[in-house]
């Protein structure tokens, strides 16, 4: 993520702005943040998970998001671009240009987000109440963690490695093979 100029600019101003430009940013409290491009394998994983979470939803009544969709935290003033986002609920269809209420958030890993995915931005995350999982996935090897939320409303880690053959998000009753989700990436 590359800082823009701190100019502090409200929600409103922000969904302007970021309609009609030509590159995405990331808004926490009132600044905004330019977005850097993304690598291959990135892409790659990030199109594998989307395209197999659509086709497990279609006709289901929720969606799938690709990158281009902001999550939006009212409560933190924050908007964020997930990888993959899943949403069920109704109340998304009133906002074309983002979502409140996903139950599935996923984030490829790059070397320049991969603390502030772990850290600041998953505790974001955390506020979404309807949020039922978090996923990470590497870029550098097969491992994937799947963070869920329980009963008592702690966050759970589960990782998948090729050993453990298959991913399974709950939220959305999915199983995939980490194979699928890898296909085609090559790891330097």
């Amino acid at each position: 993520m590359v800082t823009s100029p701190e100019i502090y600019v409200n929600p409103e101003e922000y969904l302007e702005s970021e309609e009609n430009s030509h590159a995405k940013h990331e808004y926490i409290d009132g600044y905004i943040y330019a977005m850097a491009g993304a690598s291959d394998s990135h892409v790659t994983i990030a199109l594998n998970l989307a395209s197999l979470l659509r086709n497990h939803v279609r006709s289901s009544g929720c969606r799938v998001y690709i990158a281009d969709m902001k999550a939006r935290i009212e409560s933190l003033n924050r908007f964020y671009y997930p990888d993959v986002m899943v949403t069920c609920d109704p109340r998304d269809r009133e906002t074309p240009d983002y979502k409140k209420f996903p139950c599935l958030i996923v984030e490829v890993l790059s070397d320049s987000t991969e603390g502030f995915d772990r850290g600041d931005k998953f505790a974001d995350y955390q506020v979404i109440s309807t949020l039922q999982e978090y996923v990470l996935i590497n870029t550098k090897r097969q491992r994937i963690d799947c963070f869920s939320r329980n009963d008592q409303g702690l966050w759970v880690l589960q990782f998948y490695t090729p050993e453990q053959k298959s991913l399974r998000l709950t939220s959305i009753d999915f199983e995939v093979t980490i194979a699928q989700v890898y296909e085609d990436v090559v790891f330097a």
